[in-house]
């Protein structure tokens, strides 16, 4: 049975009132497990459409994306998703909300199981002294924490991100770049990531698929040659730099293209 996720042929059309709208044309990828894929481009370009398939939010209508030889249908377990906005209950606490998924008839967890889960994700995202507290008493980057604590704590075969660190100011968006490759190194999944930013890109990947726009499709598919474990000092290196630039030079171009 093959390995990991694979999307062959993908389109994904909608019916607009000024006619069809192409979102995603014949998009094919392979992710090998483990690998941490980003996914960068102008607005438009299909990026959370992509996701939505395989999440299984979405159904494409042409060609299809499976995982371990699979086809993905609808939501599963073996994927966790983690949204740009906040999605933590605001009347759950800080541990009901990490405990909830694993509550769920899909995910049934013994109780004291549960305990422990959640007690250990909680001192992997740096949150054990707030375990009682409620999101409104959470900074911005405490809650993503929460959420992707939440994400893990189900035990996801892949981790899909839409733009998590989106809202973050930048210091805090460094330090949860950084936090996350740490929980990545001690829980090993494949994560498939959207985001704006081409350093944000560079910085937490394996690969970097950089898509095109007007129908939505994969342009260029760009190795990041850079070991891990990786710090922020990693940004100044003369390699990080190339590559960086390399990135950001075809998607400038297609943001270009976007704008003719």
């Amino acid at each position: 049975m093959e390995q990991g996720i694979i999307i062959e042929g993908v389109g994904v059309t909608y019916q607009t009132a000024s006619g069809t709208f192409e979102a995603l044309k014949d998009v094919n990828l392979k992710i090998e497990p483990g690998e941490f894929i980003s996914i960068v481009g102008p607005s438009g370009c299909g990026k959370t459409t992509l996701l939505n398939v395989l999440a299984g939010f979405l159904k494409s209508n042409t060609g299809q994306a499976c995982l371990d030889g699979k086809p993905i249908n609808g939501p599963g377990p073996e994927r966790g998703v983690v949204f740009q906005q906040y999605a933590i209950f605001p009347w759950l606490t800080v541990v009901e909300n990490v405990a909830f998924g694993l509550k769920l008839a899909a995910n049934k967890t013994a109780h004291d199981r549960i305990d422990e889960i959640v007690d250990h994700f909680l001192e992997l995202v740096g949150l054990q002294d707030f375990k009682k507290s409620y999101p409104k008493e959470l900074s911005g980057g405490m809650k993503q924490r929460v959420a992707i604590a939440r994400a893990y704590a189900v035990n996801p075969q892949v981790l899909l991100m839409d733009e998590p660190f989106g809202a973050l100011d930048a210091q805090t968006r460094q330090f949860m770049q950084e936090s996350l490759l740490d929980i990545l190194e001690e829980e090993k999944k494949t994560v498939v990531f959207i985001t704006h930013g081409v350093e944000e890109a560079t910085f937490l990947s394996t690969r970097v698929v950089v898509m095109a726009s007007k129908p939505g499709r994969i342009r260029e598919v760009i190795p990041i040659d850079i070991p891990y474990p990786r710090k922020a000092s990693v940004k100044t290196t003369p390699d990080f730099v190339k590559i960086r630039a390399e990135i950001d030079k075809v998607v400038r171009e297609e943001f270009q293209k976007q704008r003719q």
